[in-house]
């Protein structure tokens, strides 16, 4: 499939799923991992992973574009078009869409691990990091004390 037979896809599943057409543009994005597809407030486009359609195929593809039409069509009627909103989560049960997709298993694979810690200086308790942080930008949550960065040995883990 490539970005025209989607364009078709998504402007036959808006006018049979939602009543309404579809006017903008509808591109596959082959960088996107983490996300089944994505909405522009700006342009309203709309672009869905292609890692998404190669690895679930189009039945999985196509509850992540109503998704996507479900922020297109609330955004412009001016609607609560956000994930939090009652009227998106009643429109997308509505028409079938789908709330999260299906990890891929490449996404999964690359988690990275912990490896730093942050100690409390004070009531120990510990706080695990993926990035380097300044432990002078935060407190303990629990008795607000001083933090100390560690570094991990991932010598261990491995």
């Amino acid at each position: 499939m490539d970005d025209r037979q989607l364009q078709q896809w998504v402007e036959q599943i808006s006018l049979s799923s939602f009543g309404r057409p579809f006017e903008h543009k509808a591109r596959f994005n082959r960088r996107l991992r983490a996300t089944g597809g994505r909405y522009f407030t700006r342009s309203h486009d709309i672009e869905i992973s292609w890692h998404q359609y190669e690895q679930f195929g189009m039945q999985d593809v196509e509850k992540i574009i109503k998704h996507e039409l479900c922020h297109y069509h609330l955004h412009l009627l001016g609607s609560g078009y956000q994930h939090r909103d009652d009227e998106f989560k009643q429109l997308l049960t509505l028409v079938g869409g789908t709330r999260y997709c299906q990890s891929l298993p490449s996404a999964l694979q690359r988690r990275e691990p912990y490896r730093y810690k942050l100690v409390c200086v004070d009531c120990r308790a510990e706080y695990l990091r993926k990035r380097k942080t300044d432990p002078r930008r935060f407190v303990c949550g629990h008795c607000k004390g001083k933090l100390k960065l560690l570094a991990l040995d991932l010598s261990k883990h491995s």
